[in-house]
């Protein structure tokens, strides 16, 4: 049976890197899909992975309608047999009803792959309707790391190498960002929690000692 599957993680963890790998073997095997994304970092119309792998896509803007388009793909002759979403995180909640719709009434396993959670640690909403939709929620086992070592969990937005916890919810960036630009990093819970992120680590090591310790060591 045809599904809807959501892949999730956060930034980082490989899910652009697996929708490429998925649209590979499927292709190897004779097969051909649609590919759809959202504000890739590549720019508009495609998928790219950070390792350097990218291709072509449908860009899915606002107002996009995926069931419109497949029908219209299918009936001018074009073939379809699965439905690859990336950056899914950004569509709207009416756009997961449409890939739903897919599954459903066209028989096509849709592929979605995107972040759960902001830098706010607020679902995004097509995060959110994926979850409450999909015949399966994915967790990615590729482990994105915290620069302290611990497993990756949160995402953070930066400015300036600092955290922050204020604006609008979509801002496209990308990980190892230029201080002077906006960033994203990968956190574990404890140090997004106290905003600590890889530059204000390095800051806070080379700071003085808060409390001193006496040469003579009788303290």
């Amino acid at each position: 049976m045809p599904e809807l599957v959501f892949f999730s993680g956060t930034m980082d963890c490989g899910k652009s890197t697996l929708a490429l790998q998925i649209e590979h073997n499927r292709s190897a095997r004779g097969l051909q899909g649609r590919i759809f994304t959202r504000n890739d970092r590549a720019g508009e119309g495609k998928l790219s992975s950070r390792l350097g792998l990218v291709t072509d896509s449908v860009e899915a803007g606002e107002g996009f309608d995926f069931y419109a388009h497949l029908v219209g793909h299918l009936s001018a002759g074009g073939r379809a047999d699965y439905v690859i979403a990336d950056e899914a995180q950004f569509l709207e909640p009416e756009q997961v009803d449409q890939l739903a719709r897919v599954v459903d009434d066209l028989e096509l396993d849709v592929f979605a792959f995107g972040i759960t959670t902001d830098f706010r640690t607020r679902l995004f909403p097509g995060s959110r309707r994926l979850i409450e939709l999909a015949d399966r929620v994915e967790v990615l086992q590729v482990e994105a790391l915290c620069w302290c070592g611990a497993r990756a969990t949160h995402n953070a937005r930066t400015i300036g190498g600092q955290m922050v916890v204020e604006g609008a919810q979509v801002v496209v960036g990308d990980v190892n960002q230029p201080e002077t630009v906006v960033g994203y990093e990968v956190l574990c819970r404890r140090h997004h929690r106290r905003r600590l992120t890889a530059a204000a680590a390095r800051a806070a090591a080379l700071s003085p000692d808060v409390l001193p310790v006496d040469p003579d060591g009788s303290r």
